[in-house]
């Protein structure tokens, strides 16, 4: 790496970062580390939209709805509580609270670790440079050896599904609703609808979930999938798959949702409110890419970078969101690390997207990485598939919570851990154990040779993949 830039200017750095969310505020902070002069610029609240409207409030909002769940079941326990009364109005409140801690957390760390927060919106002005349209009024124009694009996503619209915020609400609305609707439909059954629906539920609302795929979750092995809707209709939510919206009309008495089932039936229904869970679109407009020439991808509008996530323009990088790929924070992490020690001549490797983990925190927990067993087949390896269910755990049944299942797909060849899935209990922490054994190549003998604690629901990872050999010991 060239020499740090020298001076008290406040002018010039190494790198400038566009953007403070889990890409952006990471790879500041690891460049810090590595001897850079380093500035983030953020428009809005540092931490972007996983820390105050998106990953870390949600989660917030998912633990009381559990709470709710545990509070109903006390009676199981011993714990009489009478009739019990829900409110989601201090429940949100908790989650900004919680969100506000989090984006202090990271002002802190930019403080400590001698990264430079210039507050404004930033776009390249070409030539290494950034013009910043300060947050106190005035413009800025600051120079960079190497600028860092992390602008992140934001909820897609539709023209028969436009977000207005009171009546068709976008994720960042739904978080901020103090009271429950009474009706609800989610259009969308991925990871943001799922967890919504496990929340709204929870408070009371009477839900209704769309899907214009076949099966909730589409992205998870079809057996999870599966598992998940058998879960959410038992709870009492209703789930169209194959479900096709045509039209959300607001009007005084709420919104009529115009509706075809996969059977071709039309359906009009009118709820108090809608929430559009139905994708992401990047951050790439207003940025001066077409100024500075960086180039886009033909399909989606994200920015086209290589494996280091270099674009077309020299020292000019873009990572996570609204550089494509998995939308998700954790990877946008890594891209920026990768990105970083890249540019500091300290790389270790890119970041390797074929083990991303994937989680949704909705009740039971859905969390996997690697290949479904759908995909495995598809890419002709033969396979052997283990399932575990939580019933055969000791921890799981001392919870109360059985619920799911664990499922190895395992290469015969090599007893390579070709994909993990699981659904129920901490799901979302005990993946991280088979993307550390892929990581490390291990085997599925491997996993279950490392000897895990009793009881604890980690034994079940051992005894998955003992099934996978057909040999599993309780069950």
């Amino acid at each position: 790496m060239e020499p740090r830039v020298a001076g008290n200017d406040k002018k010039t750095f190494d790198l400038i970062v566009v953007g403070s969310g889990p890409g952006g505020y990471v790879a500041a902070i690891r460049a810090s580390q590595l001897g850079m002069s380093v500035a983030c610029v953020e428009a809005d609240r540092l931490g972007g939209v996983c820390l105050n409207i998106g990953c870390i409030p949600t989660k917030a909002l998912l633990t009381s709805a559990l709470m709710v769940k545990e509070v109903r079941e006390a009676g199981k326990h011993g714990i009489s509580t009478g009739q019990i009364a829900v409110d989601l109005g201090p429940a949100q409140e908790r989650s900004r609270a919680v969100a506000d801690q989090m984006a202090k957390g990271v002002e802190f760390l930019f403080k400590k670790k001698k990264v430079t927060h210039i507050e404004g919106f930033g776009r390249l002005a070409g030539k290494g440079k950034v013009e910043v349209e300060l947050r106190g009024g005035g413009k800025e124009t600051y120079d960079a050896r190497h600028i860092l694009l992390a602008t992140g996503s934001r909820p897609r619209n539709f023209p028969f599904l436009q977000i207005d915020g009171e009546h068709i609400w976008s994720s960042d609305h739904a978080l901020f609703q103090k009271t429950a609707p009474k009706t609800l439909i989610i259009v969308g059954a991925g990871a943001i609808g799922m967890e919504f629906a496990d929340v709204f539920d929870a408070y009371g609302s009477e839900v209704t979930m769309l899907e214009a795929l076949d099966r909730v979750l589409p992205l998870e092995d079809k057996d999870v999938s599966a598992h998940l809707e058998k879960a959410y209709k038992k709870r009492g939510i209703a789930i169209h798959t194959g479900a096709r919206v045509e039209k959300a009309e607001p009007g005084t008495g709420g919104v009529t949702v115009t509706f075809k089932d996969k059977a071709g039936k039309q359906h009009v229904v009118t709820v108090e409110k809608v929430l559009s869970a139905v994708g992401r679109v990047p951050n790439t407009g207003d940025l001066g890419l077409d100024k500075a020439g960086v180039a886009l991808t033909e399909k989606g509008g994200f920015i086209k970078v290589d494996e280091w996530m270099r674009t077309n323009v020299e020292r000019v990088y873009a990572i996570g969101d609204c550089a494509g790929g998995a939308l998700l924070a954790h990877k946008a992490s890594h891209e920026g690390i990768a990105c970083v020690e890249h540019i500091a001549g300290q790389a270790h490797a890119p970041v390797d997207y074929g083990n991303v983990p994937n989680c949704t925190y909705c009740h039971p927990e859905v969390a996997s990485v690697g290949m479904t067993e759908e995909q495995a087949r598809a890419a002709g390896y033969d396979i052997e598939v283990g399932r575990f269910p939580w019933l055969g755990n000791g921890r799981a049944v001392a919870m109360g919570d059985v619920d799911g299942f664990l499922k190895v797909v395992r290469d015969k060849k090599y007893s390579e851990v070709l994909g993990a899935h699981i659904v129920g209990p901490h799901a979302t922490e005990l993946i991280a154990e088979f993307v550390l054994g892929r990581h490390l190549e291990a085997t599925t003998e491997e996993m279950e040779k490392a000897m895990h604690p009793h009881p604890t629901l980690s034994e079940a990872v051992a005894e998955v993949s003992l099934a996978t050999m057909g040999r599993p010991i309780h069950i």
